[in-house]
């Protein structure tokens, strides 16, 4: 990978840099998982501690870190949670100085198959995309982090094109904007980023006038990041492997398309698939991950435009890269190989955006999903 712009490194690489991160793997309780684990990684060496459990929890695919950092949030992506035809969501407590994990409630995800899970800037609000029922739902966080009864439960309705794969709605994640105005749900089945107006104070999704943002048809919009600078944002599109990359309205909370651009390095085959998109902290790079193709596509983000300049493709050490997680100083990153039951470490550079096999890896079946948490002494 090649990049040649350059632009100041994120605060937190900076000044009070920490030296060791949690690292928390959610994962589906198959072939021996038996739910989120924990490592720490060393942000000198680049090594991982072995895996341990710190959870168990039913198929906990997706996690999300309260912006306190003692917080922890995961879905359980199944079909009856407490005998009724949902998901489910769990709030845990979280030491940052061990990296314990001790649960403190659940709540039905108001849909089955959820599959993403975020929270909001404020840390208020805590957003399931369901991607069985292609509904998203919000939750407001109490005093304690524990969630409350669902706020908004919104049912998403419609298709495209593809009719094994788009007969109907598929949410597949949800965020926020930098300001923690607006949620964006991805809609695999509807080939539209849904767009809703949050009231983090109430934990509630109310559509946006501007509803929706549409992409090519047969696309098959996945996971969605914002640039740190609030200008852009990106959507991985799962079914043809590509990105579309946006302009940001922050007053009208509204999207326009600036660029499509390809994740793969020559033809698309079948069989190949994207699945996670995320931007450096610093907002100089972009990165998706391509299954099939068991490669990290990098991108080099303009600053002017904030479109996108492929740089490279990285092997993924091992087959079908589900996740990755880039850690928040922004020197590794780590990528989480479902079918291969393994994650293996990156070191990235700042300079160029080009990612180097730092020959680091470890064993943890079914890894899906891939957060980290500063460790205090």
């Amino acid at each position: 990978m090649n990049a040649t712009t350059s632009s100041p490194e994120p605060a937190e690489a900076q000044g009070n840099r920490p030296d060791q991160f949690h690292v928390f793997v959610g994962t589906y309780t198959q072939r021996g998982s038996k739910g989120i684990y924990r490592m720490t990684l060393d942000l000198k060496t680049g090594r991982l501690s072995e895996p341990e459990v710190a959870a168990e929890v039913s198929s906990p695919s997706f996690l999300a870190v309260h912006p306190d950092r003692t917080h922890l949030y995961a879905v359980s992506e199944i079909n009856d949670f407490q005998g009724k035809k949902t998901g489910g969501v769990t709030a845990f407590k979280l030491d940052p100085r061990s990296g314990k994990l001790t649960q403190l409630n659940q709540q039905p995800s108001q849909g089955q198959g959820p599959c993403h899970v975020s929270v909001d800037r404020s840390g208020r609000t805590v957003l399931v995309a369901n991607y069985g029922s292609g509904s998203i739902a919000s939750y407001p966080v109490a005093g304690d982090g524990s969630l409350k009864d669902a706020a908004s439960a919104i049912q998403h309705v419609g298709g495209s094109v593809n009719k094994q794969r788009q007969e109907g709605p598929h949410a597949h994640s949800i965020n926020t904007d930098p300001d923690g105005k607006y949620a964006f749900a991805a809609d695999l089945g509807l080939d539209k980023v849904m767009i809703y107006r949050l009231d983090a104070a109430a934990g509630k999704l109310t559509p946006n006038r501007t509803p929706s943002v549409s992409v090519t048809p047969g696309s098959g919009p996945r996971h969605f990041a914002f640039h740190p600078s609030g200008k852009w944002a990106y959507v991985i599109n799962e079914m043809v492997c590509t990105v579309t990359a946006f302009a940001f309205d922050s007053k009208a909370g509204s999207l326009t398309e600036i660029q499509t651009i390809t994740t793969l390095p020559g033809a698309f085959e079948r069989g190949f698939s994207t699945a996670e998109v995320q931007v450096h902290p610093s907002g100089r790079f972009l990165y998706g991950s391509n299954r099939g193709h068991h490669s990290i596509a990098g991108f080099r983000i303009d600053s002017e435009t904030g479109k996108l300049t492929a740089i490279g493709h990285t092997p993924s050490g091992g087959k079908t890269p589900r996740n990755f997680g880039i850690d928040p100083t922004g020197q590794f990153l780590l990528a989480a190989n479902q079918d291969s039951d393994d994650i293996f470490v990156y070191r990235i550079n700042r300079e160029t955006g080009a990612l180097t096999a730092t020959g680091q890896s470890v064993k943890v079946a079914m890894p899906v999903c891939v957060r980290f948490a500063a460790v205090e002494k």
